[in-house]
């Protein structure tokens, strides 16, 4: 087995308050993260740099109200910021069931009282609300992730979503798909430049 990485003394700063259950997700994605398919033995040395902190620095991006979490996977970004962002609201879209229990046991274990999973693939989700914002992590490229995600939001809703180093392609090859969405206010921000070895990029827009 891989080490674990240690917790960085940054984590501390960017949880705040809600460390403590920040550290006890952590704890249980490395127990049983690799037996469940939900990371691989590689991830375990970069645990808190290349994913818990890596999704925690959008924290300060949402606004209360509700967000939706497409893809939520083991949680990544989904119930890191629900963990940060008691204020806010989630809904954590998945497909997969054997995921869809472990978000619901993890909600459950760590009584994370704002968050609903839902089991359904984006496109094919019928939620009760339109939400305020949409995020997603390492889904699929934006020119997919657009017209999957666009009907769920409200007017004047966004898009929030964690992106690779080729982002700026991505938006390029989105563009079709930017314009019939009617996006406006495209841009990729660049989080913890400083703080982290690897800089969080995320493309935010908002649906006109």
């Amino acid at each position: 087995m891989e080490s674990v990485e240690a917790e960085p003394a940054v984590a501390s700063a960017l949880f705040g308050h809600q460390i403590e259950l920040a550290r006890r997700y952590t704890s249980n994605l490395v127990t049983r993260g690799e037996e469940l398919g939900l990371i691989g033995p590689l991830e375990l040395p970069r645990i808190w740099t290349r994913h818990i902190l890596n999704s925690v620095l959008v924290a300060p991006l949402l606004r209360p109200g509700l967000v939706g979490d497409v893809g939520s996977g083991a949680g990544l970004p989904g119930l890191v910021l629900a963990i940060a962002r008691p204020d806010v609201e989630f809904v954590l879209i998945e497909p997969m069931e054997r995921r869809v229990d472990w978000l619901r046991d993890q909600a459950a274990e760590l009584d994370l009282e704002n968050v609903t999973v839902v089991r359904a693939r984006a496109e094919e989700v019928r939620l009760d609300r339109p939400l305020g914002q949409v995020t997603a992590r390492a889904v699929t490229a934006l020119s997919k992730l657009i017209p999957m995600t666009a009907p769920l939001l409200i007017h004047e809703g966004e898009m929030v979503f964690l992106k690779g180093a080729r982002v700026a392609d991505e938006v390029t090859a989105a563009a079709r798909q930017i314009k019939k969405a009617h996006l406006r206010d495209v841009e990729i921000i660049e989080l913890g430049a400083g703080v982290l070895p690897e800089i969080t990029r995320v493309f935010r827009a908002t649906v006109d």
